[in-house]
C-alpha cells in the first residue's frame, strides 16, 4: 500500500530553447498558457480519488521553465492540488526558475503561495559561456536572481552549474564554483554536458562551428567539483548532488530511493512500484484530451521484478547511501549478495565499489565511472 506520494507538475514552456536541451518544453507557445493550467487542474482533480488515502510529503513544479507562467496561474495549480490531494504541513514544495524569469516581487509572491524550495538554473556564471549555449541570462542576473530569492524569503535555494560546455575552461568552473559558496545557497547540482541527438548543439559541433573541451580538461572540471563543494560543507550525496546538511532534495531522493510519485501535465511520469505511466508530450494533444476526459497518458508499463531489482539498484548506487542488504531484502525478498555475488566480487577488484557488512555503494572511482557500475546489475532474466 502507499503512504506517502511525491507529486511531479510539468511546466513544459521556455522563452528560448537552450542549444544543448532535448527535455520535453518548448518555446512560443505563450497563446496556450491559460489552458494548459486549465487542463492541469483537471488532470489533479480527476485521478485525486485513486489516492485520497497517499499523505502527499514532496511537490516538484519542474520544466521547462515554470516561471514563465504568472504566479497567480502557478497558486491556482497548487492550491488545486492541496484542496484534492492531503498535502502535508511540512510538505517539501519546490519550484524550477530561471533567472531572467524571476524577481523579488515574484518570488515574494512564489513564497507566499506555498513555494518553499526553488532551483535556480544557472549553469555558469559566465556571461561567455552562457552565451555559448543559448541561455537568456547573464552571470549578473543569476547572482542577482539567487539574492533575491533570499530576500523573499526562500531559505532553501539551490542552483544547478555545468561542466564540460562549449568554450568553458578550468578557471570558468572554479570562479562559478566560488561565486555558488559566497552565495546563500544550500544545494549545488553539477552536471557534465551530454549532447543529445538532434539538439542545435549537436549540429554545432558537427559543422565545427563549436568545439567542446579536451577529455582531460573536462575530467578535471569534474575533480574539482568533487573536492571543492564538500571543501565548503556541501556534502555530495548522489553523483551529481550536493548540499549542506538537511538540505537535500527530498523529492529527488523518493527518485533515488525509487519511491511512488504520480506526475500531472504534458510528458509527466507516474511510478507506483510496478507500473510507470508516461502522459503525451504533445502540450495540444495534452490539453485536448484531458478536456475531453481521456486520458492523456501515452504509455504503459508493467514493471517485472528483475526490472525492478535492476532499476531499484541503478538509482539506489547514485546516492552516496547506496544500497543497503535490509531494505533490499524488504523489497524483493530477495538476498543481495547471493543474487550478485560474481558482480560484487568483480566490481571490488576493480575498486568501484566498497562493502560492507550491511550494504554496498560506489567510491569515488565508481562515482566516476557510475555507468560501468550500473552495466554490470542490467536485468537477471535467468533468476
Amino acid at each position: 500500500m502507499i503512504d506517502t506520494l511525491g507529486v511531479y507538475i510539468h511546466i513544459p514552456f521556455c522563452r528560448k530553447k537552450c542549444f544543448y536541451c532535448d527535455f520535453p518544453s518548448y518555446a512560443g507557445l505563450e497563446t496556450i498558457f491559460a489552458d494548459y493550467a486549465a487542463a492541469l487542474c483537471r488532470e489533479i482533480d480527476r485521478r485525486s480519488g485513486l489516492f485520497s488515502a497517499c499523505r502527499v510529503d514532496t511537490v516538484f513544479f519542474g520544466g521547462g521553465t515554470p516561471t514563465l507562467l504568472p504566479v497567480k496561474t502557478l497558486a491556482s495549480i497548487l492550491e488545486t492540488l492541496q484542496r484534492r490531494f492531503p498535502v502535508l504541513s511540512d510538505a517539501e514544495i519546490s519550484i524550477e526558475g530561471n533567472p531572467g524569469t524571476i524577481d523579488r516581487e515574484t518570488l515574494r509572491a512564489l513564497r507566499s503561495a506555498g513555494f518553499n524550495r526553488i532551483s535556480i538554473g544557472v549553469q555558469s556564471f559566465s556571461d561567455r559561456v552562457l552565451q555559448a549555449v543559448g541561455r537568456i541570462h547573464t552571470g549578473r542576473q543569476a547572482v542577482q536572481a539567487v539574492l533575491a530569492a533570499q530576500a523573499a524569503g526562500f531559505n532553501n535555494i539551490s542552483i544547478d552549474l555545468m561542466y564540460g560546455l562549449p568554450g568553458q575552461t578550468l578557471q570558468d568552473v572554479s570562479s562559478s564554483l566560488q561565486q555558488a559558496v559566497d552565495l546563500p545557497v544550500s544545494h549545488v547540482s553539477v552536471y557534465g554536458l551530454k549532447v543529445e541527438e538532434e539538439t542545435p548543439l549537436e549540429a554545432a559541433l558537427a559543422a565545427g562551428r563549436v568545439t567542446l573541451p579536451e577529455e582531460d580538461d573536462e575530467l578535471a572540471m569534474y575533480e574539482l567539483a568533487t573536492q571543492f563543494l564538500p571543501d565548503h560543507g556541501y556534502l555530495r550525496y548522489e553523483i551529481s548532488n550536493y548540499a549542506q546538511s538537511g538540505k537535500e532534495c527530498r523529492h529527488n531522493l523518493k527518485y533515488w530511493r525509487y519511491q511512488p510519485y504520480i506526475g500531472f501535465g504534458a510528458a509527466a511520469c507516474s511510478f507506483f512500484g510496478d507500473e510507470r505511466l508516461t502522459n503525451t508530450t504533445d502540450v495540444r494533444e495534452y490539453i485536448a484530451k484531458v478536456n475531453a476526459d481521456k486520458s492523456p497518458v501515452a504509455m504503459k508499463e508493467r514493471i517485472e521484478k528483475d526490472t525492478a531489482i535492476a532499476e531499484y539498484v541503478f538509482l539506489a548506487l547514485r546516492t552516496a547511501e547506496g544500497i543497503r542488504f535490509a531494505e533490499f531484502v524488504r523489497r524483493f525478498h530477495v538476498d543481495f549478495p547471493s543474487y550478485y555475488t560474481e558482480e560484487i566480487e568483480t566490481l571490488l577488484q576493480q575498486q568501484l565499489i566498497y562493502a560492507t557488512p550491511d550494504g554496498i555503494g560506489l567510491t569515488l572511482l565508481g562515482m566516476r565511472f557510475g555507468n560501468r557500475v550500473f552495466a554490470a546489475f542490467l536485468p537477471k532474466k535467468d533468476k
